[in-house]
């Protein structure tokens, strides 16, 4: 038994290695499926499919955010010059003006991409095999953070799940005791309907009888009940077996509001008509919660 894990959370990593320092952060939010995006510094791009398949491994719903930041150290960071683009410059500036000065040169090297500072230095501490391993360990590590922030929410939803299941049944036992007076309130009813309209007795008790009996039959809400029960007991089992039950929820969350809506329909009295409703009321935020369950 997991425990429910919810689907929002963020977790941030941190470490510090020679050149510099590192930190992963991961958020999630709800989703229908697993859906991992990375965004990683150049030089990083092969620890995407990794950190993709470590998610794979931890969650089974939400969207994902994580991304790596790098800043090298003072020492590392060092600027690098183009020497290629800026030969090429110059020969341009030679053809066009004669030999440069200083000054030209000075803007010369003003031109993106002959000038370089980090992106080149992160590629390089990058390259290093233990550099990527540690850093793929860094990543696994703000996953389990993320993951325990999400079982953390789990254990708010399976509170609230739960108590509203607890309004469930008290609604539903209300209902009974409702349903219960239904044929004798439809006898009456029909009785008083006979007196107004039959008033020279035209209509014998038999049929009168059979007339009744057909009325109660089709507003009997026993079924409706009984699955109501069963639902409740499902919707109790999913929460104590734990993750993931979320897409099982949701689906146990229309159920539910099927047998609400026919208790309402079939009702014949205000009493069990306000039951039904709070039903439906009590259904509507089981379903809004359910969306946010693994």
């Amino acid at each position: 038994m997991t425990g429910l894990s919810g689907m929002t959370g963020f977790a941030r990593v941190t470490g510090e290695a020679s050149w510099g320092g590192w930190a992963w952060e991961a958020k999630s939010v709800n989703g229908r499926s697993l859906d991992v995006r990375v965004n990683l510094p150049p030089g990083a791009e092969q620890l995407e499919r990794e950190v993709k398949a470590m998610a794979a491994t931890r969650f089974n719903r939400g969207s994902l955010q994580v991304g790596l930041r790098v800043e090298l150290a003072a020492s590392a960071s060092g600027a690098t010059i183009n020497e290629a683009l800026l030969k090429d410059l110059m020969a341009v500036s030679r053809k066009l003006s004669g030999e440069p000065t200083p000054e030209a040169v000075a803007t010369l090297m003003m031109v993106k991409g002959v000038v370089e500072t980090g992106t080149s230095s992160t590629r390089d501490v990058l390259s290093d095999a233990d550099t990527l391993a540690m850093l793929q360990a860094g990543a696994g590590a703000a996953l389990d953070e993320l993951a325990q922030g999400r079982k953390a929410e789990g254990v708010d939803l399976n509170a609230l799940l739960s108590d509203l299941l607890n309004q469930m049944e008290a609604l539903k036992a209300e209902a009974e005791t409702h349903a219960a007076g239904q044929p004798e309130a439809i006898r009456a009813k029909l009785a008083k309907q006979l007196e107004d309209l039959d008033r020279e007795g035209r209509v014998d008790a038999e049929r009168f009888a059979a007339e009744a009996a057909l009325s109660a039959a089709k507003a009997d809400v026993r079924e409706e009940l009984d699955r109501l029960a069963a639902h409740i007991r499902t919707g109790r089992e999913l929460l104590k077996a734990g993750s993931p039950a979320g897409r099982k929820l949701d689906f146990l969350a229309q159920e539910l509001n099927r047998e609400a809506n026919t208790l309402c329909s079939k009702s014949t009295s205000l009493d069990l008509t306000n039951a039904g409703l709070g039903l439906k009321g009590v259904i509507d935020q089981f379903k809004e919660q359910s969306a946010n369950v693994e």
